[in-house]
């Protein structure tokens, strides 16, 4: 096992014996801890055993992009942050609202907000180093 796969095991084993999938419920632990990568790569898995035809593939794309999105802005790329907030958009408006017990509407509201405070700066500053990072909650 990769240094990687023991470090997403772990994240994954937080998670086991609740009722909602583990690498779902892992990406929201990462997601909320500015862990942004780790969400990616936990939620990774169970996107790719949902293939194109799953009925949860374009979703768990969108929260990979969105997280995705957190990475760039981690890294300072504005740009390539704000792509990635208009694919996790494009791919999460597919839903109905709630999904997964995520409500949408927050979400896509995140993106938008995110979004807006890197464009209306003209991509020069970058909206993490003044405003406290986003957290995803689910419904019960």
């Amino acid at each position: 096992m990769s240094g990687k796969s023991a470090k997403i095991a772990a994240l994954i084993a937080e998670q086991q014996g609740q009722s909602l999938n583990a690498h779902y419920l892992g990406f929201f632990a990462c997601f909320n801890r500015q862990q942004f990568f780790e969400a990616h790569d936990v939620l990774e898995e169970l996107w790719l055993e949902q293939g194109k035809g799953g009925s949860n593939y374009a979703f768990y794309k969108g929260l990979i992009q969105l997280a995705g999105a957190f990475v760039h802005l981690q890294k300072n790329r504005l740009r390539p942050a704000v792509a990635l907030f208009n694919l996790a958009e494009a791919n999460l408006r597919r839903y109905a609202n709630p999904h997964e017990q995520l409500d949408l509407a927050v979400v896509l509201a995140l993106i938008g907000s995110w979004r807006s405070r890197i464009s209306e700066r003209n991509f020069e500053m970058n909206p993490l180093a003044e405003n406290p990072p986003p957290l995803l909650r689910l419904q019960k």
